[in-house]
């Protein structure tokens, strides 16, 4: 049977050199959204999301390594500077990643890789067992984005959709249950991710304004903007973080823990992390035009980046047994249907999302208020369930 958390992995908490490393990874995100809301077409999405995958492949990588190694000498710490290095290389690299700079993203990104290799191979000897066929799959993801940096299209795009078909059959193919996972470092570390990044996305909007903040409307939208990003933090921080921790830790079986570490977490936080870039070049597509009507592209993207986040915490919550799932369906689902809003005028669009998402709070509160007799403090109602199977 199952058993709740114990003293030791809730102690495990994230350090702030950790914290530090999120800062800059999360620059990567900047610049993602950046490069999206300077061309916003078909072609560069399809970029981004290569781009975002890989990147957030070893992020996620060493959030599993600093839960298994913690950074604790001198020799470990300068190891993760040097991946915190290849990271922000990546990041300035992100506008011109499959131009002139290819090569210059793909060599840092195998600096990311072998630094993470390296390090993990301190983890025991069950992680050395672990690393003996993870380890190459990664170098393999990496050369293949490097060998991408050197050559025309469509072989650049050819060795960059391989990547990530590589670093996808290495989490099923490796001995997954040869890590040893803290559920209370490995939560809290995804969850300071998506807060940060969530924070950046409203530093990139801001940084958009430059000069325009001229009158109400720019005043409107920015009063929005944030209550967007209020709202997609609300989501993800009412209390699921805290119940998705003790669900991780009341599993036993090492297999079935890592397994769901690497679903819920990784693939799962993959639409959320891409939602925030593109809802945060849909608010900024608003700046100076919040009584004017958006583009069909333009308005897509706002909804469509606050839909695919609820859709991410959706599968997040079924993965986990939580519930609320179909409230994060439906909310988005709304959040879609009013795209034409924002055709008519942008302002409407940015008033309604929000609204959205307080009537889907409030109706998934409803219900368990009245169970308590109404006495109950409102957290969203959503109690872990069973550990998965």
């Amino acid at each position: 049977m199952a058993q709740p958390a114990t003293a030791t992995e809730s102690a495990i908490r994230v350090s702030t050199l950790e914290l530090f490393f999120d800062l800059v990874f999360v620059f990567t995100i900047t610049q993602l959204a950046t490069t999206l809301a300077a061309d916003l077409t078909l072609r560069t999405l399809a970029d981004i999301l290569l781009m975002l995958f890989v990147i957030w492949w070893m992020y996620s990588g060493y959030a599993w390594l600093t839960n298994a190694v913690a950074p604790s000498s001198t020799t470990r710490r300068t190891l993760l500077l040097a991946g915190m290095t290849g990271f922000l290389l990546m990041a300035l690299a992100i506008p011109r990643a499959f131009g002139a700079y290819g090569w210059l993203f793909g060599f840092s990104y195998l600096v990311v890789n072998v630094v993470h290799s390296a390090l993990f191979l301190q983890a025991g000897p069950a992680a050395v067992v672990a690393m003996r066929r993870l380890a190459p799959m990664n170098i393999l993801a990496a050369l293949l984005v490097l060998t991408g940096g050197f050559l025309p299209e469509p072989y650049r795009h050819l060795c960059w959709v391989a990547a990530p078909l590589v670093q996808i059959s290495a989490g099923y193919l490796h001995r997954i249950e040869m890590h040893s996972i803290a559920a209370g470092h490995f939560v809290e570390r995804h969850g300071l991710v998506v807060i940060v990044a969530i924070g950046e996305s409203i530093v990139a909007v801001g940084v958009g304004f430059g000069g325009l903040l001229r009158g109400p409307g720019e005043i409107l939208v920015a009063v929005l903007g944030l209550c967007i990003a209020y709202y997609l933090w609300w989501i993800y921080f009412a209390g699921d973080d805290q119940r998705s921790e003790h669900v991780l830790a009341g599993i036993t079986d090492p297999r079935r823990r890592a397994a769901l570490a690497r679903d819920a977490w990784g693939y799962a936080h993959y639409p959320m992390l891409l939602g925030i870039v593109i809802a945060a070049v849909g608010v900024k597509k608003t700046v100076g035009h919040a009584f004017e009507s958006l583009h069909w592209g333009q308005a897509i993207a706002l909804s469509g980046g606050v839909a695919l986040y609820q859709l991410g915490h959706a599968v997040f919550l079924r993965l986990l047994r939580i519930s609320g799932v179909l409230y994060r369906v439906v909310a988005a689902l709304a959040v879609l249907a009013v795209i034409p809003l924002g055709h008519v005028q942008a302002v409407l669009q940015l008033a309604a999302i929000p609204v959205i998402i307080v009537a889907a709070a409030i109706a998934e509160d409803v219900p368990r208020v009245r169970r308590s007799g109404g006495t109950a403090i409102s957290t969203f109602g959503r109690t872990p369930e069973a550990p998965p199977d």
